[in-house]
């Protein structure tokens, strides 16, 4: 005897894509365009654009001006307001977009925005690290 269709097992949902575009699909379409040529050409200074949409993302309070247009020298702590809890969801979703390993050590040496950049600059995989 067949088994009725009410008996069959349902078949188990598609697994979560792995592609790292779709985690940035919210980005404006030249950030996502940003990191599109960072994975095609290696150059790590495409991420400058990814990095401040990351923190856009997380950041507690707003700047008047926009993320981009403020100086590398902005503190992320006390200027832009980040707390641990707020770094941690940065460091966690740039983990995951690039495919590297942030520890704590390395993370708590990144003050500014110029800091920032070039950490994640020299941990991406990639050729040019700017």
């Amino acid at each position: 005897m067949e088994p009725s269709p009410s008996s069959e097992t349902p078949s188990p949902p598609p697994p979560p894509t792995t592609d790292p575009v779709d985690r940035i699909r919210h980005f404006p379409a030249e950030v996502q365009a940003s990191f599109v040529r960072y994975r095609t050409t290696g150059d790590a200074t495409a991420l400058d654009p990814v990095i401040v949409a990351i923190l856009n993302d997380f950041i507690p309070k707003k700047p008047e001006q926009p993320l981009g247009d403020l100086p590398g020298s902005t503190l992320l702590m006390e200027d832009l307001g980040f707390d641990s809890l707020a770094i941690t969801e940065v460091v966690f979703f740039t983990e995951e977009l690039l495919g590297i390993t942030i520890a704590n050590e390395e993370i708590l040496q990144v003050r500014t925005l110029d800091d920032l950049r070039g950490f994640v600059r020299a941990k991406a995989p990639g050729q040019n690290r700017g």
